[in-house]
């Protein structure tokens, strides 16, 4: 009920909202508060009052992005909790008071993608980085002057509120904190999901991770939680590797210290031939090619959840392909959001899977930039950013 109140509903429905929003005008720049309106929720959309948020790596490559392949000005952001303020025209799923968590990848539910086990794209609502609301592009924000800001993938979470249409939004009923919540939107579900959905980890495999910032860590619990027997992780910042610890994994590599050796030759050394599963969580095409080599040659699979920061092309060898080796890529882990979300927070509430280890910062709103400071310097897994503080 206190949270309910905080909206104040019944004062702004229907109406434009003045609230502040942390807004970057130009790639690479420092996000700058301004005061904005926030336009009512269309037919599909839900208006929510964000409660916290966290800065994901995805969110640093686009704002790095320069222009004209990134879309400026934007309010970035995309993992996130909130409470709904109010609803458009024929939404049922959720109403106002409701803690809700925005999603990136839309779930309808209802088309033949929805419908089937073996992928979580939809058809209402394919993945594309889009500058307005996903049915019509068309933008819910608007600066000071007037003018149109745009949207970041169907969530623009660095807002006191935002606009969502229902397909990218899931309901909380798990009585989880909300911070906890907020990590279930993007990076733990993503490395959870890839181990679960996409390589269906099984109990005594190998695993080896490339790269150890939170989505690597998150396939390092999900890689835990299956049964993995050795999970090596792959990282250059040393620092990293006593908390992966906490996560599950067993061995470390990094590659400033193997004597200019191969990584792959390193991996199929500890792994009596090759890694049962790879997973590259980094985002570099020349990563993303040692995963590849470094997977065992019969079943070996290499899974990508990195999205590659200067859009490179990836080069295998072809005789790898028939010597029984896979590659797959994983956007959102193969996570189908309306269901697997709340099954995590269970998950999370029976204390099957960690995930208060992945807060390692907290920030208020009016210090984001610290917040993009700590991921760029590595010292930071998820850096929560509370809106009221």
């Amino acid at each position: 009920m206190a949270i309910e109140a905080q909206t104040n509903s019944s004062e702004t429905t229907g109406k434009p909202i003045r609230c502040k929003a942390a807004i970057c005008r130009n790639p690479g720049e420092a996000l700058v508060i301004e005061e904005i309106e926030v336009l009512p929720p269309q037919a599909w959309e839900v208006r929510i009052k964000i409660l916290c948020t966290s800065l994901c790596h995805s969110d640093l490559t686009f704002w790095k992005m320069p222009k004209p392949f990134g879309l400026f000005p934007t309010i970035f952001g995309h993992e996130a909790v909130g409470v709904v303020e109010s609803v458009g025209e024929h939404v049922k799923e959720v109403e106002k008071g409701d803690t809700v968590v925005p999603v990136f990848l839309g779930n309808c539910g209802e088309c033949k993608d929805c419908k089937s086990e073996k992928s979580n794209s939809c058809e209402k609502a394919p993945m594309k980085v889009n500058p307005g609301m996903p049915r019509d592009e068309s933008s819910r924000f608007r600066d000071s002057n007037g003018e149109k800001i745009n949207h970041f993938l169907s969530v623009s979470s660095f807002c006191e509120y935002t606009v969502v249409d229902i397909m990218n939004l899931v309901k909380i009923t798990e009585p989880i904190p909300v911070e906890t919540a907020c990590l279930l939107s993007c990076g733990v579900s993503t490395g959870v999901g890839a181990v679960t959905k996409i390589a269906k980890v099984e109990k005594g495999s190998t695993v080896a991770i490339f790269g150890l910032g939170a989505v690597g860590l998150a396939v390092a619990e999900g890689s835990r939680l299956s049964g993995a027997s050795k999970i090596i992780g792959v990282d250059l910042n040393p620092d990293k590797f006593e908390i992966a610890k906490k996560f599950g994994v067993t061995d470390f590599v990094n590659p400033k210290d193997i004597g200019g050796r191969p990584i792959s030759e390193v991996i199929a050394k500890m792994t009596e031939g090759g890694a049962d599963y790879c997973f590259e969580c980094i985002g570099l095409a020349p990563v993303m090619q040692d995963a590849f080599s470094s997977c065992r040659p019969g079943w070996g699979k290499t899974v990508i959840l990195g999205v590659e920061m200067h859009g490179a092309p990836i080069s295998i060898n072809s005789s790898d392909i028939l010597k029984g080796k896979s590659i797959a890529g994983s956007l959102f882990g193969g996570i189908k959001a309306k269901t697997d979300i709340p099954r995590l927070a269970k998950m999370y509430l029976d204390k099957e899977i960690h995930l208060d280890e992945f807060i390692t910062h907290q920030v208020g709103f009016q210090d984001i930039n610290t917040a993009f400071d700590l991921l760029i310097q590595g010292k930071s897994l998820r850096c929560m950013i509370w809106m009221d503080k």
